[in-house]
């Protein structure tokens, strides 16, 4: 690399202003998971369970 390469004045970083981003499609996105991991979570322990008493 050269000195030219590794220069980061060039470098033009977008201004952050914390609070401003709209997240409610990260929002939406993580709550269809949480639900979808609960969902996921009770039919497996249903089934563990059903397969318990099938089994004795």
């Amino acid at each position: 690399m050269t000195a030219q390469d590794t220069n980061c004045e060039e470098w033009q970083m977008a201004d952050h202003k914390h609070g401003e981003m709209n997240i409610s499609a990260q929002e939406d996105t993580f709550s269809g998971f949480v639900r979808w991991v609960t969902r996921a979570t009770i039919y497996i322990l249903i089934f563990l369970v059903l397969l318990a008493m099938i089994n004795g």
